[in-house]
């Protein structure tokens, strides 16, 4: 049995210690004591602690006895705290999804002789491990990430609701989407390129363009054509262009009668409501991954995973905290079980290369009914 010490309480935090607790002991840290009481709740098990994990000194101090430290704050958190953790000696494996380059502190954690596994959810997470493992067995040509969280209930206008922060959702609505197309990358506005595609359970979804390939771009360079795009419900990106477009998620600040706001920070307070996720909300996770290329004979390939994953009414648990939180939490274990050791920063694509660790990702979130399905073409 592992210390194992969680940094965040929200709802994939929270649902990462209650995974990790039924094997190993763990604390759960956050800096909203109610949070913290939600998650005992669900599982007296877990031991909280009110931290700050701004106090660069306290957060160091808080980690010093643990065996392995699992971080899911915000983004716009989790660069710096990564770095502190690392600066700690201290093994990690991290969900926050910053928008900086992880492969920055790969050389302090060489130095350090850590182990951090980054970006390590559904997507990006699963997808990259899915590559990874393809990349060590095909040439590929192409790669292709198609992932949304949905409401199973449709709610007009927006047909949308998130497990996290509107900001973070606004990020991916403004933030410039990267792929690659013939070897070269390309930036574009996020919410383009809009198709339509159809699946099984769902039925007619839209996809746009998002910043999701993220490490790949730099550890796949090899690869001609990768692309990640964003599903939500047909008619979602209208309203949603509508609201960019006005200024809605504009960050400067404008002045009404003497007070200064953002309309970004308004948007936000408005759309918390309006696309907050109920604790016993049901929804969806939808994802394929496609992989096309040519084997060590020559013939063309093309592998297919895709997943439907839903809210668990046994265990009160969204969708996209399970496929976000398990994946984490298989990292984790197959980690604290010897089977990666590697010195540095390790997004999921250079772990998911070895056989045995994608098998084993996939094996511990099918025990928790998660389930990848593979079609050959």
């Amino acid at each position: 049995m592992s210390n194992i010490i969680v940094l965040g309480a929200g709802m994939v935090g929270s649902t990462m210690a209650i995974d990790m607790a039924k094997n190993h002991s763990v604390s759960i840290t956050d800096l909203n004591k109610n949070a913290l009481d939600k998650a005992v709740k669900k599982c007296d098990k877990l031991m909280p602690i009110v931290l700050d994990v701004t106090d660069k000194a306290a957060l160091q101090k808080t980690i010093s006895p643990f065996d392995l430290v699992i971080c899911a704050v915000p983004g716009f958190l989790g660069f710096e705290t990564l770095k502190a953790i690392i600066e700690a000696e201290k093994n990690v494996i991290d969900i926050s999804f910053f928008p900086e380059n992880s492969l920055d502190l790969s050389e302090l954690a060489k130095q350090k002789k850590v182990t951090a596994i980054v970006d390590c959810g559904v997507a990006p997470g699963m997808g990259n491990i899915i590559l990874g493992y393809y990349n060590e067995r095909l040439n590929i040509s192409d790669f292709e990430c198609l992932v949304g969280g949905l409401p199973k209930i449709k709610k007009w206008p927006f047909n949308y609701k998130a497990p996290f922060s509107p900001v973070d959702v606004i990020e991916e609505y403004t933030r410039p989407a990267r792929y690659v197309e013939n070897g070269n990358v390309i930036v574009k506005d996020a919410l383009s390129d809009v198709e339509f595609v159809d699946f099984n359970g769902v039925g007619t979804l839209e996809s746009f363009n998002s910043d999701g390939l993220r490490s790949i771009i730099y550890t796949m360079k090899h690869i001609p054509n990768m692309k990640e795009k964003t599903l939500r419900y047909p008619g979602h990106i209208e309203y949603i262009n509508v609201l960019k477009k006005s200024g809605f998620f504009n960050e400067e600040k404008i002045n009404i009668n003497g007070i200064d706001i953002s309309p970004l920070e308004f948007s936000s307070k408005i759309l918390f409501n309006e696309w907050k996720l109920g604790d016993t909300e049901e929804e969806i996770t939808v994802m394929r991954i496609t992989v096309t290329g040519t084997n060590k004979k020559g013939e063309n390939k093309t592998i297919v995973y895709n997943l439907h994953d839903e809210f668990c009414p046994k265990t009160n648990t969204s969708s996209m905290a399970r496929t976000t939180g398990y994946t984490a939490t298989a990292a984790a274990n197959l980690f604290l079980d010897g089977l990666f050791s590697e010195k540095g920063v390790f997004p999921p694509e250079l772990v998911g290369k070895n056989e045995n660790c994608f098998n084993y990702f996939l094996n511990y979130l099918k025990d928790r009914n998660v389930i990848y399905t593979k079609v050959e073409l």
